[in-house]
């Protein structure tokens, strides 16, 4: 997102004549941190800093709002994002060991990224999978039931994918 080419009234839309200024420009911010998100994959500082220039929030502001919501990122995420769920069903059924493997797999903890940005590992309390428990979701796939045979399968797989992508 060029940060230069906010026109702050046509984000607004007609609320505009009855908005101050300020407010004006903060009903746009969280718009423009998924625009900003959507280019680079995650919000860059130095971005942030352009856009608490233009809008004229402090900066300060702006980490608060973004660090108040999950879908926001500060640091360059994976091309593959691969999600253990942690719920009960999921824990009760394994997927803390689904987790620890994938960890000592790939180098990395809950919340981390490969160096080369291949993967990032991440938790969550539920996907609503629970009878398929224990699940993982790679990207947007769904991979549910997940014994030592097929968590083998799904490494292989993202090893597979991070080879295919480096040549």
């Amino acid at each position: 997102m060029e940060i230069e080419t906010i026109d702050v009234d046509e984000q607004i839309g007609e609320v505009r004549t009855i908005l101050r200024e300020s407010d004006k420009k903060r009903g746009i911010l969280i718009h423009a941190l998924q625009k900003i998100q959507e280019d680079y994959g995650y919000l860059p500082e130095d971005v942030l800093r352009k856009l608490s220039s233009k809008l004229d929030i402090s900066l300060a502001e702006i980490y608060s709002v973004a660090s108040f919501y999950k879908m926001f990122y500060f640091t360059p995420r994976g091309k593959k994002i691969v999600k253990v769920c942690l719920g009960t069903a999921c824990y009760v059924r394994g997927s803390k060991k689904v987790l620890n493997t994938l960890e000592e797999e790939f180098g990395i903890k809950d919340g981390e990224t490969t160096p080369d940005l291949a993967l990032t590992l991440e938790t969550v309390g539920c996907f609503g999978c629970c009878g398929l428990a224990p699940v993982t979701v790679i990207n947007e796939e769904v991979i549910g039931e997940i014994g030592p045979k097929k968590l083998e399968g799904i490494i292989n797989s993202l090893k597979e994918r991070e080879e295919d992508e480096a040549e």
